[in-house]
């Protein structure tokens, strides 16, 4: 993640890895700060997060192997079941999806 963000990670609360930033507001008129990206080791598998809408049309999954998924978390549970290549696509294209609809 770092080399795809050029970014080291930052502890967000207690346990999750971020790598990079933004702001975000929502029409409701709240704001915050949020990673783009990161991960956090759980007990049944990594959990990789990315923006919240995982169905967007420009995110692809094809090929990535064995993964579940939630609204803006992947769950990988080993790094031999996944095609790191294509996780790194989608977390780039992830990252580029936020940074359209929050700059």
């Amino acid at each position: 993640m770092s080399k795809i963000t050029n970014e080291v990670p930052v502890i967000w609360g207690t346990s999750i890895n971020g790598f990079g930033s933004y702001q975000y507001k929502y029409k409701s008129g709240r704001e915050g700060d949020w990673f783009l990206t990161g991960f956090s080791p759980r007990k049944n598998a990594m959990s990789t997060y990315l923006m919240c809408d995982l169905e967007h049309k420009d995110l692809n999954f094809d090929g990535l192997g064995k993964y579940k998924k939630s609204q803006g978390c992947l769950y990988l549970k080993k790094n031999d079941d996944i095609d790191l290549n294509v996780l790194g696509k989608i977390i780039q294209d992830s990252i580029t999806i936020i940074k359209k609809i929050y700059s």
